[in-house]
Order: C-alpha cells, then structure tokens, then sequence
C-alpha cells in the first residue's frame, strides 16, 4: 500500500482534537514512556544509525551533515533527558491569563490553546524527531515530520519509541506522523495542504528553508541561516573573549548557533589578535581577514563582500577590525541573520547598549554563542530557531507551539 500524506494529515487533524483535551498528566506520561523507550531501544537505534551513515558516506554528505546525522549513546540519553526535561515544564494549554472586568461588567481574559497540527520538514537530524515530537505533544498539537533521506532509518527507529509510547498510554498513534516515504512529491504535496496542517516549521540548508518559504501554502516560521558574531569590545577581558571565541568558533562547527565572523574593536586588535591568531591556527581554523587584520594569521585569505554573509559551518571563520562600538553594530545591522551575537566586554554600559541595540533573536554579553539553543535556555528541547518577528522569536518551546483564544465570562451581560 502506497503512503498518502495527504490521508495521514487527515488523521493527524482527527488525533490532534483528542490530544488537546489530554490531561497534564497523560501528556507527561507520554513523554516519559518516550524517553524510556529510547533508551532501552538504544541499540536499534544505533544500528539504524549506522546505516543512514554509511549512506550518508557514500553519498558524500559533508562534515556537517555528517556531524548532524551521527547518533550515539551519549547523545540518545541527552536526547531521552531532554524529553524529561519537557515532561516537567508547565503546561502552557489551558492557562488564564490577563483577566479583567469590563466597564459593560463582563470578564474578560485569554486562554492558551495549541496551535492543531504542524509539520516539520527536516534534513539530517535524527533528533529533531524526537524533538519536535515531544514539544507538540506537550503543547497539544499534532505533528507530521518529514526528515530527509539521509536519516530515514535513523528517523523511522525513533518513531517506533514514540509509536508505543502513544499506544501504551491510549492515544491515537496519528498525533504523530512520521513519513516513511522521502519521496520529494510528498513533501511538496503537504505543503498544500493548509485544510489540515496549521503551520510549517522548516529546519536545515537555507536552501531547503527558502524552498519551503517560498512554495507553501502554509503559514511558515523559518531562519535562513546562522551568522553569528562576537564582537570583542575594547573594554574586554582579553582571556575571556578567547575563551568565547574558540568556544562558539570550535566545539561544533556544523551547527547555527556556531561563531562565523569575529569583529574587534581597533584599540584592543594589537594584543587580542596575535593570541586569536594562535589559537585559531591550533584548531586549524581557516581565516578569511579584513586588510587590518589579515597581517595577524599566517595562511590567512582576503575577506571579501561575501564573507560577512557566509555560514560557513565548518572550521572558517572571517575576522574583521572595527573603528568603534558603533561600527561595530552597523556591521550587524548590514550582515545580521537575526540569529545570535555576542559581546565581550567588562564595560557594563557598553554590555548594555550592545542588547538595547542589537536586535538579533538572541543577544549575549559575555556568553559562549554555543547557548543559543532552545535546551540551554531551559525550554528542554528547540523545534527551531525563529528570525522571524511574528509569533515567535528566537529558540521555540513548548508556549511557542501554542496559541491564545479570548474568553468572556458574563452573567446575562447585552450589549447597550
């Protein structure tokens, strides 16, 4: 039998209306037997794995796809924990808020309710799949997760976690779909289908996020990319602005929360970037540098226009001189993703306005780029990264999936 997606939208619409009315406490236990299961099928998994990678090697996947795709131990378990993590934040559905009378006496207020049924178009992160799951199960919502190609058998491995997890707690398996097909019709077909999916979450390349924006039907929430930037104030502790450097540019290259250009303030470039220069040179890190700072890296490459735009997500990174704290942010005004930048400096008031300033979804004084990220910002776990303003901005949760209705209490009130 032949898989339609457009059958099993319908069946995600049906189980989405039983599942908002689940209790707190059946949702979490979901989530629970989730984690549970994950972990005891950790084996299967890995040996699902391990296929889509030796797929993924013959294919030619790079470094970071790889980097996403790969599964282990280690990781299954900080994903299993995640899912706990979400199980004992508070439920958002149901929730009352801003109430108040009226002067015609009637009471009014606003009640958070889930948004229905998403969807989600991924690439090569098995962990989405879990992920996005367990955050619209919290939220109430239905979900249909198309992954790609190259983690399908990783992809299939954990829904059956998720499957028996549904099923041993009485609920309609459909609340989550996870397409076992990566035919390329079926993802073009569901975004057609706006009668039955409420809102497209794309997550991967920006040219996937750009396909989806551009051909869905659906409303869509999106980040194209992240260029994240550290700007080394001169007012900065030298040591920590390393330390922030070579976290954000090293520990993983193939993510969006990754550093990819380096800005310094001219007074502090003569003692900061010979020491950057060292340490980016011990990582083997490639350096695209500006003319002001290109005599500081051996090997290093002329920066060009196209470098500030560039998510390199692999050991690159461009490296450019500012004049001033304002040059400094008129160069994220010009090349800002949206996505996260960072400053170094031990001046409280330059710390300051660089957040009343910058308006990027994420923006940090003195913190590594690396925790950007939707688990680190205590939402348990991220079904993506919004850049755009409306609904929601930056790392989405278990509230951002959810959405108010009013609602007025009166006593026989008529309108005069």
């Amino acid at each position: 039998m032949s898989f339609s997606i457009k059958e099993m939208a319908k069946k995600a619409r049906i189980a989405s209306r039983q599942l908002a009315k689940v209790t707190s406490q059946k949702k979490n236990a979901v989530l629970h037997s989730i984690a549970d299961n994950m972990e005891q099928q950790t084996p299967q998994i890995l040996k699902a794995n391990e296929k889509d990678l030796e797929n993924g090697q013959q294919n030619g996947l790079s470094d970071a796809m790889m980097d996403r795709l790969k599964l282990t131990e280690s990781s299954i378990r900080d994903i299993a924990n995640a899912v706990r993590d979400i199980a004992a934040q508070a439920d958002p559905v149901g929730s009352i808020s801003n109430i108040h009378r009226e002067e015609s006496g009637i009471e009014v207020g606003k009640m958070r309710i889930p948004l229905g049924v998403i969807a989600m178009i991924y690439e090569s992160r098995p962990n989405v799949t879990i992920d996005a799951a367990a955050l619209c199960l919290k939220a109430g919502n239905g979900v249909v997760l198309r992954g790609g190609k190259e983690a399908l058998h990783s992809n299939l491995a954990l829904a059956e976690c998720i499957y028996t997890a549904l099923e041993s707690n009485d609920l309609d398996r459909n609340c989550v779909v996870v397409v076992p097909d990566p035919d390329r019709a079926i993802m073009n077909e569901l975004m057609t289908l706006n009668e039955d999916i409420d809102l497209i979450i794309p997550r991967g390349g920006e040219g996937l996020i750009r396909f989806v924006s551009e051909n869905s039907r659906i409303p869509v929430i999106q980040h194209y990319k992240g260029v994240c930037h550290l700007y080394v104030d001169d007012k900065a502790d030298e040591a920590k602005a390393l330390s922030l450097l070579q976290n954000g540019k090293t520990q993983r290259t193939g993510v969006c929360n990754a550093l990819e250009t380096l800005l310094v303030h001219k007074d502090i470039a003569a003692s900061f970037l010979p020491m950057a220069a060292a340490m980016l040179a011990e990582h083997k890190v490639k350096v695209h540098a500006c003319e002001n700072s290109i005599g500081y890296f051996d090997g290093a490459i002329p920066a060009t226009e196209e470098d500030w735009d560039e998510e390199y997500l692999a050991l690159e990174i461009a490296v450019r001189v500012v004049d001033s704290f304002d040059h400094a942010i008129e160069h994220l005004e010009a090349y800002s993703s949206g996505h996260t930048e960072v400053i170094a400096t031990q001046d409280y008031s330059n710390a300051q306005k660089f957040i009343r300033s910058v308006n990027s979804a994420v923006v940090m004084a003195n913190a590594s780029s690396r925790f950007s990220d939707g688990g680190q910002l205590g939402l348990g776990a991220e079904i993506g990264i919004s850049t755009s303003k409306l609904h929601a901005y930056g790392p989405m949760g278990v509230e951002s999936l959810t959405t108010e209705k009013f609602v007025v209490l009166g006593d026989g009130h008529i309108r005069q």
